[in-house]
């Protein structure tokens, strides 16, 4: 049975989980951005939209990469779905520990892909986690298909780019 808590799950389609977890060291960030890219052509995104979440799932690993406990695994988990791709990744992490969202690589991110949220949970709340209240810090985010993304189905109203208050 596939565990699809991500917001592309929810529109009642079936999604396909795949988990990727590998050592937090810089030799092996290129799997997992390999994977992202893999994933991505399959699911038939345009080359942009391939390149965008290579990139995306490269910045949110080295970004927990920096925050994660010593010799704890990075843990990816990629659900694919036919509105688009929800990725997790997440790192044990010491008690108390944000995930940074300052900053340029932050800006990159959120950029790259349509939501992007990072937070604190225990390894009971996440998937693939080993059921423990073991702190880690999370990154997830979602890249829609095109004529997938909520504002764009059933919505004529566009999305509101402006930094303005």
């Amino acid at each position: 049975m596939v565990d699809s808590r991500g917001a592309l799950a929810q529109d009642g389609r079936r999604a396909e989980r795949l988990e990727l977890r590998v050592p937090t060291t810089a030799t092996q960030l290129p799997a997992v951005r390999a994977m992202a890219g893999d994933l991505a052509i399959r699911m038939d995104y345009d080359l942009d939209a391939v390149e965008d979440l290579r990139l995306a799932v490269d910045e949110a690993c080295a970004t927990l990469t920096q925050i994660a406990a010593s010799d704890a695994p990075l843990t990816v988990i990629f659900e694919t779905t036919r509105a688009g791709l929800h990725i997790e990744a997440w790192v044990p992490t010491a008690e108390g520990v944000e995930v940074p969202r300052d900053g340029f690589g932050w800006a990159i991110l959120a950029t790259l892909v349509d939501s992007v949220d990072a937070r604190r949970a225990t390894q009971e709340a996440v998937p693939g986690g080993n059921g423990s209240p073991t702190p880690v810090g999370l990154i997830a985010m979602d890249k829609y298909l095109p004529g997938q993304h909520p504002t764009e189905v059933g919505s004529s109203a566009g999305q509101n780019l402006s930094v303005a208050q």
